[in-house]
């Protein structure tokens, strides 16, 4: 709403104008997007990559800011070590029908640390949650991980549009 005043003779009578009509953006749910992972480089003990959110909704949805990363494992969704670091700022966007939005990963390689402190184990895949989700999806990612939790393999940037 918008208040406005409106002069009538000598005195101001405010009057309230309504955006009727006008819609809003809702937040993206899990139902509303996919999500996946998309390698792209790897260079001194590091693999680098993007998990990628496309909107598969009939309407647009609003996002942005971090999700949530981790490895899983031991065929039942077990996480794997520390939960990813987060780093940098977010902004937020809508994310039209179609539309994709990233959030780059760096992955540590487990071998990069001794045996007795990573704890190696066998990675199923990601667990990721969308930004403001409680409820995670899936991605498939075979690859080596920590136990140890104090050893911090995976850290991402928040989502932003593609």
């Amino acid at each position: 709403m918008i208040a406005v005043l409106a002069a009538s003779g000598a005195a101001f009578v405010p009057v309230v104008t309504s955006s009727a009509g006008a819609t809003t953006v809702p937040a993206c749910h899990n139902a509303d997007v996919a999500v996946r992972y998309r390698a792209t480089d790897s260079g001194a003990g590091h693999r680098y990559g993007r998990i990628v959110m496309i909107n598969v909704s009939t309407h647009a949805c609003h996002s942005g800011g971090f999700g949530g990363l981790s490895y899983v494992g031991d065929g039942n969704g077990t996480q794997i070590g520390a939960a990813a670091d987060r780093v940098g700022t977010w902004s937020g966007f809508t994310l039209r029908p179609g539309q994709r939005a990233f959030s780059p990963v760096d992955e540590v390689v487990a071998g990069n640390y001794p045996a007795a402190t990573c704890r190696p184990a066998h990675v199923d895949g990601f667990r990721v949650y969308i930004p403001n989700a409680t409820r995670s999806k899936y991605v498939p990612h075979p690859t080596t991980g920590c136990r140890n939790t104090a050893v911090h393999l995976l850290s991402h940037r928040a989502f932003r549009l593609a």
